[in-house]
């Protein structure tokens, strides 16, 4: 994997069938022996504390409205500084992380105290690892596989690699490294992805420019759909889900400009369990909330939950692509228009109402046919770059997987001075965004 990182000299087997091989002076032993469980309750002074898949444990934004004050703090768990938390309910998908400081977590979460000897940062890591989480779904227990709770005493017994405590700290610190590094790579790329975003719209704008719109009508986007479709979440009865239908949830969009396929399917009972209808394929589906405006276009019927609104065109006002980018143009004033607490959402009503210039669907067809020409070469440039995004991702998570269960060692790795082209060597890149990145990392 990596020409400077190797395996070490010596190895033994673990016992443990996810883990296999690990380093002949590592011990494998029960998280009971590495953490205590913390259930402190009566500290309503500390700020509260929240269990991100994305960022792990951090303080939550308890600013403008945006979070409900909580009722009854003297209820909630204190954890301390270096304590691991996690979501009883979401460890299997990696909700799990540091405290950052002393904090309160709800009640619902476990708090786990690190033993002498134990870096909370190695294990977070290895907790993250798509094996471990396999481990935690298998350990974790409940009436239905989508209501499975991991409990203290189903954490306790499960197995773990246990490093020597220098080793653990110089693994976490390397990652630590390494993470940002990776961040900065991603970062970069996905800028490259909003300038060809902005150089696509300046082409788009200037195309609709030149055709002009003395000939458009215009009226409310409502007017040029036979429907705005919204929907809701089946309960988690097993009889609902891995069906053939297919559910479009926001992280779906966000990973894609077309829609053919989903994370999650719903059976036949499971649509007509809630409030959902399946929309026909050239629908255009929209993130109507968190965030607000990513779209794409269905390639099959499809049905979607409570985050995503369908636009369903009348074929004979409007295209399917013309809609879509209609919808595109109209995203600023959305998230203008947007309300809400807890996250802010555009309502059907306002998006509905909101005005469009419609000229007929012959103009419209030769506009996206001069914008499908005109803007190929970055469609092609995304793509590429988005791929290239997958990449790095996939080679950090095996990368971390590898150092985490001793199948490289980084002992004598020196952590202030890794360079991106050594680690990354594999990943290839088209663009010169990752070498700008890289000069960033000292």
């Amino acid at each position: 994997m990596n020409a400077k990182l190797k395996p070490y000299p010596e190895y033994r087997d673990s016992g443990v069938d996810w883990l296999g091989r690990v380093p002949a002076h590592w011990d494998v032993v029960r998280n009971g022996r590495l953490f205590a469980e913390r259930n402190e309750t009566g500290f309503p002074e500390l700020p509260i504390l929240e269990v991100s898949l994305r960022t792990g444990v951090r303080v939550r934004d308890m600013e403008g409205g945006r979070k409900q004050q909580m009722s009854d703090r003297a209820k909630y768990k204190r954890a301390a500084q270096n304590d691991i938390a996690y979501n009883i309910m979401r460890m299997w998908q990696g909700a799990v992380g540091v405290a950052p400081c002393d904090g309160l977590i709800s009640p619902a979460y476990v708090v786990a105290q690190p033993l002498p000897g134990v870096v909370s940062r190695f294990y977070t890591y290895l907790f993250r690892t798509s094996a471990y989480m396999r481990e935690v779904d298998f350990a974790s227990r409940g009436i239905v596989p989508d209501r499975n709770r991991l409990y203290w005493q189903y954490f306790k017994p499960i197995l773990s690699p246990a490093p020597p405590h220098d080793e653990q700290r110089r693994i976490a610190e390397f990652l630590d490294t390494y993470a940002t590094l990776v961040q900065r790579l991603v970062a970069a790329k996905r800028r490259t992805i909003t300038i060809i975003d902005e150089q696509r719209d300046q082409i788009i704008e200037g195309i609709l420019v030149h055709h002009g719109t003395e000939v458009a009508v215009e009226m409310m986007l409502k007017r040029a759909l036979n429907a705005i479709v919204g929907g809701s979440t089946p309960s988690p009865n097993p009889e609902f889900w891995n069906g053939e239908i297919v559910w479009i949830t926001p992280p779906d969009i966000s990973a894609a400009d077309r829609l053919s396929s989903s994370r999650r399917s719903l059976t036949a009972a499971g649509l007509r369990s809630c409030a959902a209808t399946v929309v026909p394929a050239g629908s255009v589906i929209l993130t109507s909330r968190a965030p607000v405006g990513n779209i794409a276009i269905a390639d099959v019927p499809l049905a979607t939950n409570q985050g995503c609104k369908a636009l369903v065109p009348n074929s004979e006002k409007i295209s399917s692509e013309f809609l879509a980018l209609t919808v595109r143009r109209l995203v600023p004033l959305m998230r203008v228009l947007s309300t809400g607490t807890t996250f802010q959402e555009i309502s059907t009503s306002r998006l509905g109402a909101m005005q469009i210039n419609l000229p007929s669907v012959e103009q419209q067809n030769s506009i996206i046919r001069e914008v499908n020409t005109e803007t190929r070469h970055l469609q092609t440039a995304k793509e590429r770059t988005a791929a290239e995004i997958d990449l790095i991702v996939e080679y950090r998570d095996a990368m971390i997987a590898a150092v985490v269960t001793g199948q490289l060692d980084v002992r004598m790795a020196e952590v202030g001075a890794v360079q991106g082209s050594d680690l990354l060597a594999d990943v290839p890149s088209d663009d010169d965004d990752m070498e700008d990145a890289l000069e960033q990392v000292d």
